[in-house]
């Protein structure tokens, strides 16, 4: 018996629980994300007039991935209904290309424990910046295939009207933290430069008075020559010195900027800018528009913080009143390859409330379940800092029975065909009491496990039965048995001995 003969004689025209991975599911986006829900999903959200934080702790499967794509979803269409003061949604998840960098800087020859150990709160918030600045200069200049980290629609309009401070913030944030690879650094940055008519003509104007201070001072040795007044010239050594002082300007800013941007080189552990293209943009700013602006070629989070602020002015400018920052994955990056004490080596520079209460920035954190053990044995001095009591925290993002067979149902219905109401109360035989079905949905915890579950069942009735003499429902002896092996399956998951 085949399992889609079943599912059509039931009147669901495709199986609902092929799929395990929220982000390759076609049935959980394309239609249940706007209709199934966690129990705690108001909590999570919030309301996106003011963005505010919420961590959530969940065990594997448990649904934290699949949240994710469901807020930047409904925040995506928050911001097509509410123009001018949208969220600009960052997917902080993909974490293996800065810890690759860093381990690069730090060393690659040390332990994972070791690497971990130097990365601070302002290596992740040049990780953000990074994708939140690439994100925008990738539509800003509207290249073929844009960042996918970020979501945003960038109105040509909006950039036109950016003033020259605001232009500049923008190419500044560009010179230190956009990490684009589809193209050279400085083409790029030129790109970005004329498309916000930013002009640097009187940047260079140092370069300018060395050429001709130069040519000048030539001529004038030249001339005197030529003149028979050459005795009258002084050493050689001093017309070397006379022909180059001309170039004392440029030759003081040049050592500026090239050490701002050794410093920032060496600080940004997360990036891959070179200190030569770096100094060359740098340099293309007028002295006085880099006076007092923060650059972050330091240990400290000051000058990242004041950087945050200056993208925060930016996108507002560009229509959207603040940022979303959605962080997933955190144990799938290799350098932490599951470990809890990795993960909270990693993580644990951002719980600081000063970072997660940011006016007009909320962090949705999704986490696994494994770190609250670490939360329960920090010391006062750790609680006072995270105030996670103030940060809608989600202790366990734990499902009921009840709310598992809901989703379980949405799915079904979902793939139901036109005019069809299936549901998995109709699949299973009625010897199986609705309470009994209900405790056996609460055991498998998470809907990853259920859906695993499901589909097994399904294989194993329809195994069962010929095609020529089908059942069209699945017998308790079958949903028991089926149930036993995934439960066992299941413990050694958690167990760390078995594949789930």
């Amino acid at each position: 018996m085949r399992i889609q003969q079943l599912l059509e004689h039931h009147g669901i025209a495709r199986n609902p629980f092929a799929e395990e991975d929220a982000q390759t599911d076609p049935v959980f986006k394309d239609f249940c994300i706007d209709t199934t829900y966690h129990p705690a999903w108001d909590k999570v959200y919030g309301d996106p007039s003011e963005p505010a934080t919420a961590v959530v702790f969940g065990e594997k499967g448990s649904g934290k991935t699949a949240l994710r794509l469901q807020i930047a979803r409904h925040l995506h269409t928050y911001n097509k209904e509410h123009p001018g003061e949208g969220l600009f949604i960052l997917h902080y998840d993909d974490f293996n290309p800065f810890l690759d960098r860093f381990q690069t800087r730090v060393g690659s020859r040390k332990r994972a424990d070791k690497v971990l150990n130097e990365w601070k709160l302002w290596d992740h918030m040049d990780s953000i910046l990074s994708i939140g600045v690439t994100g925008l200069v990738d539509r800003i200049l509207e290249v073929k295939h844009p960042s996918t980290a970020v979501e945003c629609d960038i109105d040509a309009s909006s950039v036109d009207k950016l003033d020259r401070h605001q232009a500049r913030d923008l190419l500044l944030l560009a010179t230190f933290y956009d990490q684009s690879t589809a193209e050279t650094f400085i083409g790029r940055w030129e790109r970005l430069r004329k498309r916000l008519r930013f002009s640097t003509i009187l940047a260079q104007w140092d370069f300018g008075f060395g050429i001709a201070w130069t040519l000048g001072a030539i001529s004038t040795i030249i001339s005197m020559w030529y003149t028979g007044n050459g005795a009258w010239l002084p050493p050689l050594w001093l017309n070397l010195i006379f022909v180059v002082l001309g170039w004392a300007p440029w030759c003081w800013r040049f050592l500026k900027s090239f050490f701002a941007a050794r410093g920032v080189v060496n600080r940004m552990r997360v990036s891959n800018r070179e200190s030569g293209e770096l100094r060359r943009t740098l340099m293309r700013f007028k002295p006085k528009e880099l006076a007092s602006q923060p650059i972050p070629n330091k240990n400290r989070t000051d000058d990242r913080y004041e950087l945050l602020l200056k993208f925060l002015g930016v996108i507002d400018s560009l229509g959207y009143g603040g940022t979303v920052i959605l962080i997933d994955r955190l144990d799938e990056p290799h350098l932490i390859n599951g470990s809890a004490e990795l993960m909270k080596q990693f993580l644990w520079s951002m719980l600081d409330n000063k970072f997660l209460k940011q006016p007009s920035v909320g962090l949705k954190m999704m986490l696994p379940i494994e770190l609250t053990r670490f939360i329960d044995r920090e010391e006062k001095e750790f609680y006072q800092r995270a105030r996670l009591d103030k940060q809608n925290m989600i202790r366990q993002f734990e499902w009921s029975g009840e709310a598992l067979l809901d989703v379980t149902n949405a799915r079904i219905r979902a793939c139901a065909e036109d005019g069809k109401s299936p549901s998995l109360r109709k699949i299973v035989s009625e010897n199986i009491t609705e309470q009994r079905l209900l405790d056996a949905l609460r055991s498998l915890r998470t809907p990853r496990h259920l859906f695993k579950f499901i589909y097994r069942l399904l294989v194993a009735h329809c195994n069962s039965h010929s095609d020529d003499n089908p059942k069209w429902q699945i017998s308790s002896e079958t949903f028991e048995s089926t149930l036993a092996t995934s439960l066992r399956d299941q413990d050694a998951f958690d167990r760390g001995v078995g594949a789930g």
